[in-house]
């Protein structure tokens, strides 16, 4: 496994640098980008579920998903690659303040993984995804009252909008250091230094994370005794007594 460091940063681009031709190398491991993609289905789907009893199932278990990765990726950004650790990217006011300077001034700072703008985004969509988990349990576990209903949808409008920003910062980033970040997060590879790169992509990591959660699907959608699965039926069986009332 990689040694701890910060990732590195570079004065502004110039455009030497610009034109130089850049060897792509190994930035994002497997285990990061396949939760990466992960959270982009299961919100999408989440999301678009919410309002149909039809398909509460897929909603539940596309939340309670969700959790899991977040508590996956707390675990990896501790012990996982370089670039993946919160140690790397996780940065205070100051450094945040410095890139988006430097975005508006057309000089952006080089950072090989996340930059400080877009940790910020990453660190709130980890923590929004866990009070809308959490809210969405208790809603249909019936504890607490009515409020965490509406936190639960609160919380998940407020991620949406996060996830609108999040898109958008990625797309002017791409464009202000000429890279496809979008497909950096497919591939794991973008344009940097021989030393900046990660030395394994950790497929194996990923394998078995991919493995659990297709079981977990499996499990929601074939047991009656799934907490999903009891949620759906219980919201099921109440829509039929409202019809025979």
């Amino acid at each position: 496994m990689n040694t701890p460091s910060a990732s590195p940063v570079e004065s502004p681009i110039d455009e030497s640098a610009r034109r130089s031709p850049a060897r792509k190398v190994l930035i994002w491991d497997a285990p990061v980008r396949l939760f990466h993609w992960l959270m982009v289905f299961s919100f999408a789907g989440a999301y678009l579920t919410a309002e149909s009893e039809r398909w509460r199932l897929v909603h539940v278990t596309l939340g309670y998903t969700m959790a899991g990765l977040v508590v996956f990726r707390i675990v990896w950004g501790l012990v996982g690659t370089r670039h993946a650790r919160f140690s790397s990217f996780v940065r205070g006011p100051a450094e945040i303040g410095r890139y988006m300077r430097g975005l508006v001034r057309r000089q952006p700072e080089h950072h090989a993984g996340h930059n400080p703008a877009g940790a910020l985004a990453i660190v709130a969509l980890l923590g929004m995804t866990l009070v809308v988990a959490a809210a969405g349990w208790a809603t249909d576990n019936a504890v607490g009252g009515h409020w965490l209903e509406e936190l639960h949808e609160g919380a998940a409008n407020v991620m949406l909008a996060i996830v609108g920003v999040h898109v958008a910062g990625v797309l002017l980033a791409s464009r202000m250091h000429r890279t496809n970040l979008i497909g950096a997060m497919v591939t794991g590879r973008r344009a940097g230094r021989p030393e900046e790169g990660v030395r394994s992509a950790w497929r194996s990591v990923a394998l078995l994370m991919l493995v659990v959660v297709l079981g977990f699907w499996w499990v929601q959608w074939h047991s009656p005794s799934s907490p999903a699965t009891a949620s759906a039926t219980a919201s099921i069986s109440k829509d039929h007594d409202r019809d025979d009332d």
